[in-house]
């Protein structure tokens, strides 16, 4: 999640000051860039348990330590909360010391994985030195709600006392989940709505391909994916698959009025979040907030708001790939892979879109009920999600060969489907391999996992 916006003070006036901001995120094809973002959990490997932010291993002691790298400190009262470059990338936090980065705009797939390599030396450099450990999975197999300590960031206090008002579940998905996901561009009103559509209606496919948290505190869950699943008791206002995004008459104007709908969390003012949980961004325009009468909000607070919603698929400058757990390294570079094969080539666009286009709003519902539990064996028109995501597979891999963006081998960038192209043709998740693992050689032993999942 976000650090403190820093955006300008501007009042917004009205609805088409904010249509304009997302509309100025269209860019040509040979401005659009990849970015990427993965989460992990970091751990003391002489206990497995999680860290504190203060002390040694500690979560400020990371941040800090990564300090040697050029990455310059965030700061929100006297503690470091994240970490940022000139380049775009950032270092964050999540609610449970969970370690975010959010990747530099990037051209190619090529730097992409070159990116996540060297963040991940880093945060195994620092960490060698106070003897903690990183891993990537979708939900913490081991830890219980009351081992996780809360990061000292306002806008998760706000957070944490709202959502158990909404579902159950929230608590688990701010302290005890971590996903990687991608973030690209468009080129038009019309490019964005067929690359949104596209992506909301094959997330389900991404979900089974990636799921890989199928344990809670230490024994199977009944899941593939836990984190997936964990969403739909989370928020009913904030997240979904957006089936107002298939309707006639879907822009960059429906989707401002869908963000004015998600009620508020916060505003960031002095450098504190004030609680406006619950409240609406329509009156905070209209000058009628409670508690905040006569007041306007910034471009900053709109920025900000746009944070606070969690659907499957989000639109902001970009569009954000929301519906796969984190993994092992190399799923860190195909996840990337599988959406810029399928959107930044026209050809694989329109392929993918004949593939979804004439899916029900029922059935992609369905799909995305049963992904969680699942995976690729969901039943699926007369056959299986695996039989989806292998032709999914195979239009990203056409699109990644028609980007023809070699390496210095002159190697181009398909080579990140492999590990994805061999779990769609076997139809075995990493969750299912880890499974049979813990019920097998592990003899009911976690503690295994942590050692197979460390970076």
């Amino acid at each position: 999640m976000s650090a403190p916006s820093s955006s300008a003070s501007n009042l917004i006036t009205g609805k088409s000051e904010l249509v304009a901001y997302i509309e100025s995120g269209n860019k040509p094809p040979e401005a659009w860039r990849i970015g990427t973002e993965h989460e992990k959990f970091v751990f003391d490997l002489k206990t497995l348990r999680p860290l504190p932010y203060d002390g040694r291993p500690g979560i400020g002691a990371l941040l800090n330590g990564l300090e040697r790298y050029d990455w310059e400190p965030v700061r929100e009262g006297g503690n470091t909360i994240a970490l940022k470059r000139s380049d775009g990338s950032s270092i964050s936090l999540e609610p449970g010391g969970q370690f975010e980065l959010s990747g530099a705009p990037l051209e190619t797939l090529h730097q992409t994985c070159a990116e996540v390599g060297e963040h991940l030396t880093q945060v195994k450099a620092v960490c060698a030195e106070m003897n903690a450990g990183v891993m990537g999975i979708g939900f913490n197999p081991k830890w219980r709600r009351e081992d996780v300590s809360w990061m000292p960031k306002g806008r998760y206090k706000i957070m944490r006392e709202y959502m158990p008002k909404k579902g159950s579940l929230g608590h688990d998905m701010m302290l005890r989940t971590c996903t990687v996901q991608v973030n690209l561009d468009y080129q038009s009103e019309a490019d964005m709505v067929k690359k949104m559509r596209v992506a909301v209606a094959l997330q389900p496919v991404a979900t089974a391909l990636f799921a890989d948290s199928p344990f809670t505190e230490g024994k199977p869950n009944g899941f593939l994916s836990y984190r997936s699943h964990i969403w739909t008791d989370t928020d009913p206002d904030r997240c979904g698959m957006l089936p107002f995004i298939f309707e006639d008459g879907f822009g960059f104007e429906r989707w401002v009025d869908y963000i004015l709908d998600v009620p508020m969390y916060f505003i960031y003012r002095n450098g504190k979040y004030n609680d406006v949980s619950g409240l609406s961004f329509r009156d905070y325009m209209a000058g009628k907030l409670p508690g905040h009468e006569g007041e306007l909000p910034t471009m900053g607070d709109w920025t900000d708001h746009m944070t606070t919603a969690f659907p499957e698929v989000r639109l902001k400058k970009f569009i954000e790939m929301r519906g796969a757990d984190a993994g092992p390294w190399r799923n860190l570079c195909a996840l990337p892979a599988l959406w810029v094969g399928l959107l930044y080539d026209g050809t694989a666009l329109d392929a993918a879109w004949d593939l979804c286009k004439d899916w029900t709003a029922e059935e992609r519902e369905k799909l995305r009920d049963d992904v969680p539990r699942m995976g690729l064996k969901t039943p699926f028109r007369g056959g299986t999600l695996q039989d989806i995501a292998i032709r999914t597979i195979d239009i990203a891999h056409h699109g990644l060969k028609a980007r023809a963006r070699l390496n210095g081998c002159g190697d181009d960038e398909t080579s990140f489907l492999h590990v994805i192209t061999e779990i769609a043709e076997s139809g075995v998740t990493e969750a299912e391999k880890e499974l049979a693992l813990f019920k097998g050689e592990w003899g009911c032993n976690i503690d295994r996992l942590f050692e197979m999942r460390a970076y």
